[in-house]
């Protein structure tokens, strides 16, 4: 018998191509439900303090920018300073995201904000991640109305908030997050897990940011 055949005969054994449909079905949920985790680095895990801490550091070492917030009413005012900072327009694009929705951007006055996907016309869009990953510094983005993924694409200038207390060690813990929130057919269509502005390094092996997307990422930490 080749090796081949020996593996396909294991799996033939597995799969019981004898039992029922339901017996079929039991065995298939006990293996989604039974998988075992994979090995979890240990660097990301870290009490809450140290672990935003790391979650700063490792995004500032891939070219993102970091600002630490006390309040969720203080992110307009930053992203107001953010804006005069590089000389931008004052005006961002952002999704339906309640928790941004409940932000004092009125008192802004300068600040024009407008709703809705990306265009591609916009100069500077705002998001709030599901949350982040310490060991990488990266933020995990969920696509819908709330986060439209064009924000995470297609403005030069990329804000994305995220609160202090969704920063897990590892992305598996995050994920583990997101099963738990949508549950089985109810998933996102898209998770974009965002580390550091776009990049590339295709001519002449130079790094050049915003080959592929925002050249500029900001990272707000609330909390």
């Amino acid at each position: 018998m080749s090796a081949r055949d020996a593996i396909l005969n294991r799996v033939r054994n597995a799969l019981k191509p004898g039992a029922s449909e339901a017996e079929r079905r039991r065995l298939v949920d006990e293996r989604l439900t039974a998988a075992p985790n994979g090995v979890i680095p240990a660097r990301g895990q870290l009490p809450e303090q140290e672990r935003v801490a790391l979650f700063c550091t490792m995004a500032q070492k891939i070219a993102a920018t970091i600002e630490r917030v006390g309040k969720a009413d203080d992110v307009p005012k930053a992203v107001t300073q953010y804006l005069r900072a590089k000389n931008l327009p004052a005006s961002v694009r952002m999704g339906a995201d309640g928790r941004l929705a409940a932000m004092p951007w009125a008192k802004q006055r300068s600040l024009t904000v407008k709703s809705g996907p990306s265009d591609g016309d916009d100069e500077v869009g705002v998001s709030h991640a599901l949350g982040g990953v310490a060991e990488t510094g990266t933020v995990v983005m969920e696509s819908g109305p709330a986060n439209p993924t064009t924000i995470n694409f297609l403005p030069e200038h990329h804000i994305v908030v995220v609160d202090a207390k969704d920063v897990a060690g590892d992305l598996e813990a995050v994920l583990e997050r997101v099963r738990r929130a949508y549950g089985k057919g109810e998933m996102p269509r898209t998770l974009n897990l965002i580390s550091g502005p776009s990049r590339s390094g295709d001519i002449e092996q130079k790094i050049i940011l915003g080959a592929h997307g925002p050249r500029a990422l900001h990272l707000i930490v609330v909390g």
